[in-house]
């Protein structure tokens, strides 16, 4: 599966050749060094370690610079991608060159928190009636049973911490792979809040 680490920039407008313009998300791809390959004979798998972005030496411990010996200076992510499809060595430097024939990506990253919710904003919860009197407009209700025993199963909607998890958007279409810039843009929105990281990879199902 081919992928790389990249940054979130923005958002930014392109022309076609049509004069049709498309809005788009700028994906800084950093050099991406091959810090280790993981094989099915030692480690029972076959992957790439992937880093990048520098670290800086004040907040480099020994232990976590020792992986990058011989190979480049430490690095602040790194990512395993399984099953790599290109043929690459420990020490080399990808770019976002590996996207040219590539017409849709997966872009996984962090949702932006936005605090606490209640069940009608997180959920999409209908609410009661807005008339006067109702007492109910933007409760959630009922949540346990009305027997015994009376208890909230596991997974319940409830009000609670929107957003900062783990979010996958798949089958982005690219737009553009700028080689100078080492930027790729995508059609799409890309989860995170502009300068986050971001794991760029090759669609799934497409």
């Amino acid at each position: 599966m081919l992928g790389l680490i990249g940054k979130k920039i923005g958002m930014t407008q392109v022309f076609d050749a049509n004069g049709i313009l498309t809005p788009v998300t700028v994906i800084k791809i950093e050099g991406n060094v091959v810090v280790a390959n993981r094989s099915e004979e030692k480690h029972g798998y076959n992957a790439a370690l992937l880093g990048s972005i520098d670290k800086k030496k004040s907040t480099t411990t020994k232990p976590y610079a020792g992986q990058f010996k011989d190979v480049c200076e430490p690095k602040q992510h790194l990512v395993e991608f399984r099953d790599f499809d290109a043929d690459v060595k420990v020490g080399d430097v990808l770019g976002v060159d590996i996207f040219n024939e590539i017409s849709f990506v997966d872009v996984t990253g962090t949702s932006k928190g936005k605090g606490f919710a209640g069940g009608v904003k997180r959920h999409g919860f209908r609410g009661g009636r807005g008339s006067h009197g109702s007492k109910f407009h933007r409760g959630i209700g009922g949540t346990a049973m009305s027997a015994t025993p009376a208890r909230t199963f596991k997974g319940t909607r409830m009000p609670g911490h929107m957003g900062n998890e783990r979010t996958t958007v798949q089958n982005l279409k690219v737009v553009k792979v700028d080689e100078e810039l080492q930027v790729l843009l995508v059609k799409g929105a890309v989860p995170g809040p502009a300068q986050s990281v971001v794991i760029v990879k090759k669609a799934v199902k497409k």
